[in-house]
């Protein structure tokens, strides 16, 4: 009786050196560049909340300040660049920074639970407050943008708006309850983002000594309540009568 002989499975072939990475995608793709990435990136957008509160104070001073500030800001540049051209490639930077950050907290989030033991993921699933606070204050704030942009760029939400005249705008929709409620609370969930992300950045960008680190968890702090009150005085004043 003829024996049947087996057909060895042949090897499966070495795999060949993996594409080298560019410098750019390996920082990405590393902890510490997310980190780096969200750092640099909040750091802009904290730049732009420090104008953005002292251009907001000028609604103070009345109609022909503000108005005036908004065209200076369309102008700005002019005659090297058309009219608007800086405030639209201000806004791209400042959506490129949005989705930076917004991209690396999400994916750094997801990284940190995997590398959670089991058990250890079941106890804390809620994480920590900051963590619960700058991940749900991140969700409040990206929605009041929305909000912020259909009520005071394009109107939509703002029915008695007047396109180029923000004094206006802003005392209009701050008249309505709504308005007010949904603003005060981002204003206060983006203090608490302050607070927390500005040393947290600090930290990651490399100070770490423990004096300077108590130092910038007081900075932030007072930091936070300096633009959170400068951002509230706003509607809290047309609410007042002091702006109308």
């Amino acid at each position: 009786m003829a024996t049947a002989t087996r057909t060895p499975t042949p090897a499966p072939p070495a795999a060949g050196p993996r594409p080298r990475r560019g410098p750019l995608r390996t920082l990405w793709g590393s902890t510490i560049g997310k980190k780096a990435v969200m750092a640099v990136s909040g750091l802009i957008m904290l730049a732009y909340l420090l104008v953005h509160m002292f251009a907001n104070l000028k609604v103070f001073f009345g109609p022909e300040e503000m108005n005036g500030y908004a065209h200076w800001l369309r102008t700005l540049g002019e005659p090297l660049l058309r009219h608007e051209w800086f405030l639209w490639i201000a806004r791209f930077v400042l959506l490129a920074a949005v989705v930076l950050h917004g991209v690396s907290a999400y994916q750094l989030s997801r990284r940190d639970i995997a590398a959670r033991p089991v058990g250890y993921r079941h106890r804390r699933r809620g994480g920590s407050y900051a963590t619960r606070t700058m991940r749900w204050g991140g969700v409040i704030i990206a929605l009041f943008v929305v909000w912020h942009v259909l009520d005071l760029t394009t109107g939509t939400v703002n029915p008695r708006g007047q396109a180029g005249h923000p004094y206006e705008n802003i005392v209009a929709g701050f008249r309505t309850w709504y308005a007010n409620v949904i603003y005060i609370v981002a204003m206060l969930a983006v203090g608490l983002h302050i607070r927390h992300g500005f040393w947290s950045a600090a930290q990651t960008l490399g100070v770490t000594r423990p004096g300077a680190v108590r130092l910038l968890r007081g900075g932030a702090t007072a930091l936070a309540l300096v633009i959170t009150a400068g951002f509230l005085s706003v509607p809290l004043g047309v609410m007042t009568g002091v702006v109308d």
